[in-house]
């Protein structure tokens, strides 16, 4: 039985009739762009063989209704309502919060629906489970009002919107934008200053691994929204709109102008911003062990400048890196705990991610979850 077989019938079994529409959203790697979205800088993403779907139909007159595969219960909110939900019904916001900025963009909405939510996509790995759910959820909603689709970049910003000044998280366009303009066998590649997206091939004969550390991820915690606030304070120290603007040369000369902990955090974005060419540039050269060294170098400066890794994240680095077959790996999303990513040779299998995760194990008592991935195509409608 189809995935989109098994959501139509869980959602008839809670609503009592069929949906009407069931959209798709793949979740996301960072391959390289940490926390330069936000700055004006460039990042590149690809989107990942896990989901989240979002199942909808026209509910009873006054009503909202939600539920999930992981969530026994359907939640009723008067139909309308804008206020944002809190604890055990929190993340009812991503969908409200794409609801009501489907409304200020001016794209057709429905007055009441029920929503049903499946995931194949762990929560809190990094892995932007989020912005799968707003691109899912704002198409899945548009179409029940009528409208067939809604351009790729349109659906990152209502998505970024909704993330922005609903949910309350202030992320940049990488996790929307990869999510919406994602190609099988591409990384998307995002010029956020624009914005403006493109793809680039990946060489064949490369594999992605994710390790999702299961440490806490949780960029509404306002770690996120500190480093952000930091990037704006230094930013605005050296006379310029974005970080991102400044080469790194220029960033060093300037340096001295901001105290220590702005000048680590403006010294990351900056070059992590030259870093993402260098990679464009390598791929195109097919020079994959300099893709992987920035990568690695990525992770390093996260490590130390950004200090937005963890102590487990930088051991599955360690570990990574010194595995045959293993070209490079960094933290890949917000960071502060989540999941590592890996570029890989055909040949990096599960025996060599075992033992990776065995030396996890031995030292935190607990195993990574352990993510082989395949590039995928972006968010769309299923019927």
């Amino acid at each position: 039985m189809s995935q989109e077989t098994k959501i139509a019938s869980h959602f008839e079994q809670l609503y009592g009739y069929p949906p009407a529409v069931i959209a798709r959203a793949p979740g996301r790697v960072e391959f390289i762009g940490n926390h330069t979205d936000y700055n004006g800088g460039a990042v590149l993403g690809a989107g990942i063989d896990r989901h989240v779907w979002v199942a909808t139909g026209r509910g009873e007159p006054g009503k909202f209704r939600f539920s999930s595969d992981q969530k026994a219960e359907v939640h009723t909110l008067p139909a309308g309502t804008t206020a944002k939900q809190t604890g055990a019904l929190a993340w009812l916001n991503y969908p409200l919060g794409v609801w009501v900025s489907l409304g200020k963009a001016g794209v057709q909405r429905p007055a009441e629906f029920d929503l049903l939510v499946h995931s194949d996509l762990p929560g809190g790995a990094g892995l932007s489970s989020s912005a799968a759910l707003e691109n899912a959820s704002a198409l899945a909603l548009a179409k029940l009002a009528g409208l067939p689709t809604i351009p790729p970049q349109r659906l990152a910003e209502i998505g970024r919107d909704a993330e922005n000044n609903f949910v309350g998280v202030p992320c940049g366009i990488l996790d929307q934008g990869t999510s919406a303009f994602a190609q099988r066998d591409h990384l998307v590649c995002i010029d956020c200053a624009g914005p403006r997206f493109s793809t680039t091939p990946m060489p064949p004969g490369l594999r992605l691994w994710v390790f999702n550390s299961l440490t806490k991820h949780a960029l509404i915690d306002g770690m996120y929204a500190k480093r952000h606030a930091e990037c704006q304070e230094a930013a605005k120290a050296l006379g310029v709109k974005f970080l991102a603007l400044l080469t790194p040369a220029e960033f060093h000369a300037r340096k001295a102008a901001l105290a220590p902990l702005l000048a680590k955090r403006a010294e990351h974005i900056v070059e992590e911003h030259a870093r993402v060419g260098k990679v464009v540039s390598a791929l195109a050269a097919g020079n994959i062990a300099e893709v992987g060294r920035l990568m690695t170098a990525s992770h390093r400066s996260s490590q130390h400048l950004f200090e937005n890794s963890a102590p487990e994240l930088d051991f599955l680095v360690d570990q990574l890196t010194a595995v045959p077959g293993v070209f490079g790996a960094r933290l890949t999303g917000g960071g502060f705990g989540g999941a590592v990513l890996a570029l890989t040779r055909a040949d990096f299998n599960e025996d060599a991610a075992r033992d990776v995760a065995a030396a996890y194990q031995k030292k935190y008592g607990r195993s990574p979850e352990i993510l082989p991935l395949q590039t995928a195509d972006g968010a769309r409608v299923l019927g």
